[in-house]
């Protein structure tokens, strides 16, 4: 991996039918209601959006009390399988985020990779600690309201 790549990885293991499970991620409105509520994330691209590969939505989002805007390209969808989100303008030099859906004797194994990359490289890395105990919270939050909601 090149220098100033990083990876955050995750697995959460939900007791639902892969349809189910990936309708509710098919609803980019339900991003707000998995993400914590200090980061005063919102959507502001025109409600409903239909996930398709291509589509283009609009955030804003605070990190660390800085207001962001943040685009995200759906650059690859397979229904009930996989989709990846890309960052086109945003806090990171990088972030590619690849959700997984594997059925299993539970129910779907989800996983999440995301790729990323601290602005300012090598200047950047020294928030690398604080970054990565931010999105093991943001995403252990995750976890807990996606088993409270589906």
């Amino acid at each position: 991996m090149a220098a100033g790549n990083h990876i955050l990885r995750m697995e959460t293991l939900v007791g639902r039918e892969a349809s189910e499970v990936f309708d509710f991620f098919s609803n980019a409105q339900n991003l707000e209601l998995i993400t914590p509520p200090e980061l005063g994330f919102k959507i502001v691209s025109p409600l409903p959006i239909m996930m398709n590969e291509g589509t283009l939505i609009d955030y804003r989002i605070r990190l660390f009390g800085i207001p962001f805007r943040w685009q995200t390209l759906i650059s690859k969808w397979e229904p009930q399988r996989q989709f990846v989100d890309e960052q086109l303008k945003g806090p990171y030099a990088k972030w590619i985020h690849t959700h997984t859906f594997q059925p299993t004797e539970g129910g779907i194994l989800m996983r999440d990779e995301v790729q990323y990359r601290l602005p300012l490289f090598p200047l950047g890395e020294i928030m690398l600690p604080v970054v990565r105990l931010q999105l093991k919270r943001i995403f252990t939050y995750r976890t807990s309201r996606i088993k409270e909601l589906i």
